[in-house]
């Protein structure tokens, strides 16, 4: 049975990872109503809500599992038991087949294969979240600055440009000063005339 399929019928229902009966017994290729009877022989097995749960209708709803068909016995009647990875691990005991055996082993490499593509995405979502926050401190720093540039109040804004006006005032008079029309010195050693 394809890996992709197994892991497309596991379903995230009060916090847990699961898969309805409906589904193991297709993939069992047996009847669920054989399914239960099976499971309800070995109750004890499936003792706990971390092995097994029967879903509420609001559950049912909810997961958009049982949603209602057309037609005559084609809606679901009896209300689903989820199994976690532990109740379809013990249903290999229950369901004592070779096929049973072999699909037991796909889906519990599917529900390995889940919890660690969860995981990678877990600690990538880490990641992103640290370097959301560092572009967010950085924006932050820089609404800072921007706001701490514009909060020059208009008597530094008038000190500037009386800074910038004595500085184009000497750049002309050196300018004049050193005018082309003027014969400079040489620099350097100078031979003299003979």
């Amino acid at each position: 049975m394809d890996l992709s399929l197994i892991q497309s019928k596991i379903y995230e229902i009060r916090g847990q990872r699961v898969m309805l009966d409906f589904d193991l017994a297709e993939m069992y290729g047996t009847e669920t109503s054989q399914l239960k009877r099976a499971v309800r022989r070995n109750i004890e097995r499936f003792e706990g809500s971390d092995f097994m749960f029967e879903l509420t209708r609001e559950e049912l709803s909810r997961c958009q599992i049982g949603t209602l068909n057309k037609g005559r016995g084609s809606n679901i009647k009896y209300l689903p038991f989820a199994f976690t990875e532990l109740g379809v691990s013990m249903l290999s005991s229950v369901l004592n087949s070779t096929t049973a055996i072999e699909i037991n082993r796909n889906i519990m490499r599917a529900f390995v294969a889940t919890r660690n593509y969860l995981l990678a995405q877990s600690s990538v979502s880490a990641e992103i979240q640290e370097l959301w926050q560092h572009v967010k401190a950085l924006e932050e720093q820089s609404e800072e600055n921007l706001k701490a540039l514009n909060d020059l109040g208009e008597e530094n804004q008038e000190t500037f440009d009386e800074i910038y006006l004595a500085l184009s005032e000497l750049a002309n008079k050196h300018k004049n000063i050193s005018s082309p029309n003027q014969s400079r010195k040489p620099i350097g050693f100078v031979k003299p005339k003979e």
